[in-house]
């Protein structure tokens, strides 16, 4: 089966590669990221900046010029014209209690605004303490606990705008 990609070079490009292009091309890697390539008879010297494996997206300087280049097959293709995207993540717009337990300390106030990954508050359940960080960066919409309440699974705990 020959794999067709598609190319994306700074948004504005699109080129479609076969396997069997790719095959034909004359690349030589000079050093762990950079390559001497022959098209057409002409020589280009290409290095490869950064990567983002997971979004398959590249920066790379041809002679000189920098271009960023994103890369798909036909299952990226079909994922996408799904309405599904890869490393998109659903936004999160509460927090509630995974188990029963006792709220401990709330480090947030209603209003504030955090991002992700500071405190949000403490629930102790089973003698252990658990830190429950903000999965987004958000403002607190309510805080729908008080230190020393006791909680059940489910309940709602913090809500995002």
């Amino acid at each position: 089966m020959n794999n067709n990609y598609k190319l994306s070079v700074n948004n504005s490009n699109n080129f479609e590669f076969t396997e069997s292009d790719l095959e034909k091309l004359d690349a030589v890697r000079v050093e762990k990221s950079k390559f001497h390539i022959l098209n057409d008879s002409k020589p280009y010297q290409a290095e490869i900046i950064s990567t983002d494996f997971i979004a398959k997206k590249y920066t790379v300087k041809v002679n000189n010029n920098t271009y960023e280049v994103a890369i798909s097959n036909p299952l990226d293709e079909l994922i996408k014209s799904m309405g599904i995207e890869r490393g998109k993540t659903k936004v999160v717009n509460a927090i509630k209690a995974p188990m029963p337990g006792l709220i401990l300390e709330i480090s947030v106030e209603v209003g504030q605004t955090v991002k992700e990954n500071d405190p949000l508050l403490i629930l102790e359940a089973m003698k252990m303490e658990n830190s429950f960080l903000s999965p987004r960066d958000g403002v607190i919409k309510s805080i729908a606990v008080v230190k020393g309440n006791a909680v059940d699974k489910g309940q709602l705990l913090i809500e995002f705008e």
